[in-house]
């Protein structure tokens, strides 16, 4: 039997308590359950916006979900541009698996050395690093077949570009982050682009999605882009062009195709170009769209302009007399030259021959202010109207400020700058019947509406001077074809070098149509600094051209007009310049 307690015997048991610290310590006890209830009520009603604010900072994310980025096609709907997708690689340094075979691998795969994949890992502290952007699915397949911790994969789309280089500068690129940064990429970065989507999401410390919240927003796929760009006769623009460029030792060239009736571009080359999906250590020089951003003085292409100026101004007629002998002219103080003393030349035959001293005399007979209306209405010394980043404005001096010798040297070409894009639109005044019309990059078809700057007699009357200037006795002899009739100007210019020109450095080039009587196309060439021996646009630039026209007429299925193949001359006439 248990011993009972006695109460009594134990001093603390037998010590009476007071009542007040009895009551206090279940006052406090019953304030404690109250504060909290009153806590709890406060996170989980009062407070709640707040503190779940509070969670979605540390847990809740924004995925983004990319667009997928419009296709670029050329005008017969072959892909110049599309996108793929690509897997982005990226980890958690401190959840990484450091095994040093896998990590080798890993860096193999992903083209990186062992030290620089170490170097973006080493901070423990991140919870985030790009390893290494858009690799391609066998290599993406590979890395997640190493199973490596902390290593993980995002889908992200990657541009790739089938005509590589040919249509480099027409097409462009994209950063890494699919946003245009050149050409057309960079021209129409909104309507390619779309609208991402995005997606609330719970994340673990892992970077893992736990759960969805609230409702998805489906991304909007950009736009498909169909260009006037015609990509054989881009491709075989850029062939012949880079050819010449090696063959001349040049330091660069363009070519300019454009439909004389739309209005449309079918061509657009440069040599030197690049790979737009492999643009490590590049320069410039690459980069460059020559065609539409270098600026020089456009020559003898200008005299044809002057010429028509004066025929629109009723001064001259094709059969008007000029005196060019002795080759010499002087005014202001200077000697304007030609290559040889062609004594008394008809209009057409200062074409034909390219007389520097022929073209300042026509230009005579004309205020500065007419012939500057005639240049600033066929586009010079203004910002071509082409949807096509970079274009450059050229460089024409308000008539007022013309002294005799500036309007005498602008006659043939000098004073003024303008882009070879600038030139080959021009001559769509005379291709056009007498209009310069518009230019487009976009597929149209439809005949361009122009602006009227001469006569269709006036506009047929210079055509008929370029055919000559590319035939028997003129300075383009080489830019004949077999099967079309072709009309055009070489022109051959020193460089300007500082405040100078440089005794033996030029640029060559040639602008003309096909065919003459009813031009379909308008084609300019420019061979910049050509060092082999020969460097007039006449010998240079013109046989480009020839090759260009004709590849061109046949793939747009036109008929020749020529039943027997013209004679060659292999010498050309010296041009002046």
């Amino acid at each position: 039997m248990s011993k009972s307690v006695l109460y009594t015997s134990s001093p603390l048991l037998a010590s009476k308590t007071p009542v007040w610290r009895s009551k206090f310590i279940v006052a406090a006890i019953a304030l404690g359950f109250v504060g909290l209830a009153g806590r709890a009520a406060y996170i989980q009603v009062f407070g709640n916006a707040f503190f779940q604010r509070q969670g979605e900072v540390r847990f809740a994310r924004t995925l983004e979900l990319p667009a997928n980025r419009g296709r670029i096609l050329d005008r017969n709907g072959l892909i110049l541009a599309s996108s793929v997708v690509a897997q982005s690689i990226w980890a958690i340094p401190e959840d990484i698996d450091r095994d040093k075979d896998k990590l080798q691998q890993l860096a193999r795969l992903l083209s990186m050395p062992l030290a620089e994949l170490n170097k973006k890992i080493e901070d423990e502290d991140k919870t985030f690093v790009w390893l290494k952007r858009q690799v391609d699915e066998s290599v993406a397949q590979q890395i997640a077949e190493l199973g490596i911790k902390g290593v993980y994969q995002r889908r992200e789309y990657k541009r790739k570009y089938p005509e590589g280089e040919a249509a480099a500068h027409v097409v462009g690129f994209t950063n890494v982050e699919n946003i245009g940064q050149e050409g057309v990429e960079l021209a129409f970065d909104k309507e390619l682009a779309g609208r991402p989507g995005s997606r609330r999401v719970i994340k673990d410390r892992l970077g893992r999605v736990v759960e969805d919240v609230g409702e998805q927003v489906p991304p909007v796929d950009g736009r498909d882009l169909q260009l006037s760009i015609d990509s054989k006769v881009q491709f075989f623009a850029y062939q012949k062009l880079r050819d010449a460029v090696q063959v001349n030792k040049a330091k660069a060239g363009s070519v300019v195709v454009l439909d004389s009736i739309t209005g449309e571009v079918l061509a657009l080359a440069n040599y030197p170009s690049y790979q737009p999906e492999k643009r490590q250590n590049l320069s410039g020089e690459q980069l460059r769209n020559r065609a539409i951003t270098d600026m020089f003085e456009p020559g003898s292409t200008m005299k044809p302009i002057t010429v028509a100026a004066a025929l629109e101004a009723g001064r001259v007629t094709p059969n008007t007399v000029i005196e060019t002998g002795p080759g010499k002219y002087n005014i202001g103080g200077f000697t304007i030259s030609d290559t040889h003393n062609y004594g008394s030349l008809s209009v057409e035959g200062v074409i034909q021959k390219s007389s520097n001293v022929g073209a300042l005399k026509i230009s005579q007979k004309m205020s500065p202010r007419e012939m500057w209306d005639v240049y600033t209405a066929l586009g010079y010394g203004q910002k071509p109207q082409l949807q096509f980043p970079g274009a450059v404005t050229g460089r024409l001096r308000p008539w007022k400020t013309w002294r005799p010798i500036e309007q005498a040297t602008m006659a043939y070409g000098y004073g003024l700058s303008a882009s070879l894009f600038q030139m080959a639109h021009s001559y769509t005044a005379f291709a056009h019947e007498g209009q310069i019309i518009q230019t487009t990059m976009l597929k149209s078809g439809d005949p361009a509406s122009g602006v009227k700057v001469f006569s269709p007699q006036n506009a047929a009357a210079v055509r008929k001077m370029l055919q000559m200037a590319a035939g028997p006795g003129g300075t383009g002899q080489k830019a004949q074809t077999v099967g079309y009739s072709v009309g055009g100007k070489s022109g051959t210019a020193h460089k300007q070098v500082g405040k100078g020109y440089a005794s033996n450095k030029y640029r060559s080039w040639f602008t003309g149509m096909a065919p003459i009587d009813q031009p379909r196309i308008v084609v300019a060439v420019m061979i910049d600094e050509p060092s082999a021996g020969q460097y007039y646009g006449g010998a240079v630039a013109a046989p480009v051209f020839s090759e260009v026209v004709q590849q061109t007429l046949r793939m747009m299925g036109v008929q020749p007009d020529m039943a027997v193949k013209p004679q060659i001359v292999v010498q050309a006439v010296e041009e002046s310049f």
